[in-house]
């Protein structure tokens, strides 16, 4: 019996980061995760390319894949949609390998309902002050979305208590390292690793 996947779920308030500490753990070599791609109906910012940073989909071809259940979750944040194709999950969970979901918070919520024995991570920010100005120095929003991503910060920090971990991402290297560290030990929880020994002690 092969042991499945473990899903990783990471989730915290827009301008927090998840983006960038998503990046620097997928160029480190040992890093094993598949990388699950979002879909988006929101513009590509500058750089970003579908396929590799998200899906991008219109507002019909999101709302299509709602209708036909082809969504892990998605939500609705500051006015474009956010979904995780499913069949793609289940498919590299089942094949062993494990799965690493960068996503907003309504949709890790859903996440939960419907994978418990997964591992969800909170990324947060040293301040709401830096979180704010990692937003204005980003210098792709308006001063009224910058208001309403801070709005929705306080209300998904808020929902901190929903995850299994908490890191702060006051440094993206020693953040990509703590999330590294959770995984290992994750994988060692016993729940996970105590069939193999029932296996063992069946053999005469």
């Amino acid at each position: 019996m092969q042991e499945k996947g473990l899903l990783i779920v990471l989730s915290g308030p827009s301008g927090v980061g998840k983006g960038t500490v998503r990046k620097e753990l997928f160029s480190q070599p040992d890093t094993a995760f598949e990388y699950s791609v979002s879909a988006t109906t929101r513009l590509p910012r500058e750089g970003e390319r579908n396929g590799i940073d998200y899906f991008f989909k219109t507002r019909e071809e999101f709302e299509e894949m709602i209708k036909h259940d082809k969504l892990l979750e998605y939500a609705e944040f500051v006015g474009n949609y956010y979904g995780t194709p499913v069949d793609y999950v289940r498919e590299t969970l089942d094949s062993g390998k494990d799965v690493f979901l960068e996503i907003e918070v309504q949709g890790a919520s859903q996440v939960r309902s419907k994978f418990p024995e997964g591992l969800f991570i909170f990324l947060a920010p040293p301040s709401l002050s830096e979180l704010e100005n990692r937003i204005v120095t980003r210098g792709t929003e308006t001063e009224d979305l910058i208001r309403s991503r801070m709005r929705a910060a306080r209300e998904e920090i808020e929902m901190m208590e929903l995850y299994d971990y908490v890191v702060e991402n006051d440094q993206v290297e020693l953040a990509s390292e703590r999330i590294k560290a959770i995984v290992v030990a994750e994988h060692c929880r016993r729940e996970r690793v105590q069939y193999r020994y029932k296996k063992m002690l069946e053999v005469d």
